[in-house]
């Protein structure tokens, strides 16, 4: 198992913990499949009747690791990073179970990601929610993850978080219907998941799964014919590779537009 990915049993739920602290739980390529591979896995498995994904310490997932971007350089790569990215999160939509992200401190990014491919997102108060790319890197999300996002906020709001690459509070998130719930205290994210657990449990399966197949395939119909050249115009771009040195250098990237 790769290290940072570890599971445990909880009462009937899997647990999917993304443990990567010193990197607030940025996640590698390895990770991503990682959890892909365990998510099919529990799909299988008749015992498992939720799956929640989790991070150690004071993250959720803070991104994808921008180092795994440093030698891109053609167009093929970011289609492929793309492609794989829709499979992994594609893995987990597809769990036969209710699946449920539990959320602390950044959801960003790809962390934003896995948080929508989730059924149900139950929030801590410490959680912040962005698409921050306008400001950091030069890239773009997919055309696949930003309809994971619409159909959760609309178009209008996720345009607004993607052009002002702020990140919002869990108050808010709860507002625009990103989250599901947010609970009272740090301490009370856990509990309050275990809770949910039991109640989706006690509850009739086949309903449960027949609901998340017919919002996944409305969701697929909403996907654009095509979008790959607008993937390969950012990944290709002098901009992207400024923004990926700028932050791994830690300072402000300097955009050129091209």
């Amino acid at each position: 198992m790769t290290e940072e990915i570890r599971t445990e049993r909880r009462a009937g739920a899997l647990w999917i913990v993304v443990d990567r602290p010193t990197a607030r739980n940025a996640m590698t390529f390895a990770m991503y499949d990682r959890v892909a591979a365990i998510c099919r896995d529990a799909s299988a498995d008749a015992t498992v009747k939720a799956v929640v994904i989790s991070g150690a310490g004071d993250a959720f997932v803070a991104g994808t690791d921008i180092a795994q971007f440093v030698d891109f350089k053609e167009a093929s790569q970011a289609l492929e990073y793309e492609r794989r990215m829709d499979a992994w999160l594609g893995a987990i939509e597809d769990v036969r179970v209710p699946t449920i992200a539990a959320l602390r401190g950044p959801v960003v990014g790809g962390g934003l990601a896995i948080a929508a491919a989730c059924d149900l997102r139950v929030a801590a108060p410490s959680a912040r929610f962005g698409v921050p790319v306008a400001r950091t890197l030069g890239n773009c999300f997919s055309a696949a993850n930003l309809v994971r996002l619409a159909a959760l906020v609309g178009l209008g709001r996720v345009k607004e978080l993607v052009f002002t690459a702020r990140l919002i509070d869990a108050a808010e998130a709860q507002a625009i219907g990103l989250v599901t719930e947010v609970v009272d205290g740090e301490d009370a994210l856990e509990p309050r998941v275990g809770e949910l657990v039991k109640q989706l449990a006690s509850y009739a399966p086949l309903t449960l799964h027949a609901t998340k197949e017919m919002v996944r395939r409305i969701r697929a119909r909403m996907m654009p014919d095509e979008a790959a050249d607008l993937v390969a115009l950012c990944y290709t771009s002098a901009d992207f590779r400024e923004g990926v040195r700028a932050f791994i250098e830690r300072r402000k990237p300097v955009w050129s537009g091209r």
